[in-house]
């Protein structure tokens, strides 16, 4: 063995010859991630008239594999802003190393303003089409709320290829399909926002994570709920469904042993 201090651990060159190091060149091009692994399911939000409440369930599954069960998939942003991720964990824990970065940087300006929730969404909207635009996206679905620039409720998404939208309710993954119906009959436009509650809007979005839990595979009975007001951001990150009832699975056909 080579015991110079330079080169510790390797072989002598002089003895064995140089290391041949070609074998951990690719002899292909570059690849990027063509499909996530451990990914996390359905964020929820929903508008109120002083605010904005968001859920999401702790869950990171490995492909079908309910893996990780204790997954905080909301995150605070300069106390001012909510952030929920659907999609990779991977790619979510790159984006919030990055906006922890981001918020270092912003405590450190010399003028009072921060980002409000509109400036975020914006920005994590370009920084997801910048990298859609590499042909490496991050692979998630973003939902951004807290209050902007005018103090009124703010709530967008933005997704993997940079494409955004807002909502007075919005959903991710199976909860686009399953929790929207919910919300829908509460605030189906923004003129019926400044009629509903916060005690109201909690409870919707409590009704819309036991829906989930019955519905989606891929979801947990523990979950995150974050609500955000001009007086700030309340997160809880260890809720569980209350009251679930199992009754409608009796009327459930098309698997299982079952008599007609």
């Amino acid at each position: 063995m080579d015991h110079r201090p330079q080169a510790w651990g390797r072989p002598r060159d002089d003895v064995y010859g140089a290391y041949d190091a070609s074998y951990m060149n690719s002899n292909g091009p570059n690849q990027h991630t063509q499909s996530p692994v451990v990914t996390g399911t359905s964020v929820v939000a929903m508008k109120f008239k002083d605010g904005v409440v968001m859920a999401a369930d702790n869950l990171a599954s490995y492909g079908s594999l309910a893996r990780f069960t204790d997954v905080k998939r909301i995150r605070t942003f300069a106390d001012t802003s909510l952030v929920g991720f659907g999609g990779d964990v991977s790619d979510m824990q790159y984006l919030d190393r990055h906006l922890t970065e981001l918020s270092i940087d912003e405590a450190y300006q010399q003028s009072a303003h921060t980002l409000n929730a509109r400036s975020l969404h914006k920005y994590l909207s370009k920084l997801l089409y910048h990298r859609r635009s590499k042909f490496d996206p991050l692979w998630n679905h973003l939902l951004v709320a807290g209050l902007d620039e005018e103090g009124k409720p703010f709530l967008a998404a933005a997704d993997l290829l940079g494409t955004t939208f807002t909502s007075p309710s919005l959903a991710t993954g199976f909860g686009s399909m399953l929790a929207q119906p919910i919300m829908r009959k509460y605030v189906p436009d923004e003129e019926s926002v400044a009629k509903v509650t916060q005690e109201q809007a909690v409870e919707v979005i409590r009704e819309c994570m036991k829906v989930l839990f019955y519905r989606d595979a891929r979801s947990l009975d523990s979950y995150s709920l974050a609500i955000v007001t001009e007086d700030g951001i309340t997160l809880s990150e260890n809720e569980k469904l209350e009251q679930q009832s199992w009754a409608f699975a009796d009327r459930i056909k098309g698997y299982g042993t079952q008599t007609v």
